[in-house]
């Protein structure tokens, strides 16, 4: 799946407004990423019918390297790790 707005991203956190587990999952990746100098984006799935029919019921939903890495909660420890490892 390619993800729109956040080709070079390396992680990548589908969102909604007005969602308060994804605005906490925004500070998480925002922090990490800030510490490991990685690239991050939001994409709201409110303005894509597609994301939001399949991730409705998931956001805030986490992707590294354009793999899906966790939804809900961002654990900084396992994402920290996720980034240790380079993309192939």
């Amino acid at each position: 799946m390619s993800i729109p707005h956040a080709d070079s991203a390396r992680v990548v956190v589908y969102t909604r407004e007005g969602c308060h587990l994804c605005a906490a999952a925004e500070e998480q990746v925002a922090q990490v990423c800030a510490d490991t100098g990685d690239t991050w984006a939001r994409v709201d799935i409110d303005g894509d019918p597609d994301l939001r029919a399949r991730f409705t019921e998931q956001v805030p939903v986490t992707f590294v390297d354009g793999a899906q890495h966790d939804f809900w909660r961002v654990d900084p420890v396992r994402l920290r790790t996720a980034l240790g490892r380079r993309r192939a």
